[in-house]
């Protein structure tokens, strides 16, 4: 399989695992750990783990919310400027914790290139 791929998988798998034990930033730790152990190129770094953590918070939130209705998320876009939207409070939520995890992959990746060189 592609390096792309396993790495899209893989940090899935373990924000999954992450987020039933700790905060929502181990959203951000699976992404460090995914981006010093399969290491990606160029744009990818960034990118990989955006669309990972995007399409798993967006689903996470979506099966969370539907459980009540989306009660407390229609609540939660009256305070934003959602127009009370739920399903636009969703994607909101997948793409900041997309761009958590890009960022701190772009880390990962800046920290394993400094330790290959000592």
């Amino acid at each position: 399989m592609n390096k792309t791929i396993i790495n899209f998988i893989v940090t899935i798998i373990l924000a999954y695992i992450l987020s039933m034990f700790m905060p929502w930033w181990s959203v951000m730790t699976a992404a460090l750990a995914t981006s010093l152990f399969i290491p990606l190129q160029k744009v990818a770094v960034f990118f990989v783990p955006f669309l990972a953590i995007l399409l798993f918070w967006s689903i996470y939130c979506f099966v969370l919310s539907s459980g009540n209705d989306y009660t407390l998320a229609n609540r939660i876009a009256v305070l934003f400027p959602l127009s009370g939207n739920p399903y636009l409070l969703i994607v909101v939520t997948g793409v900041i914790g997309g761009l958590a995890a890009g960022i701190t992959a772009m880390f990962g990746k800046q920290l394993s290139l400094a330790l290959k060189k000592n």
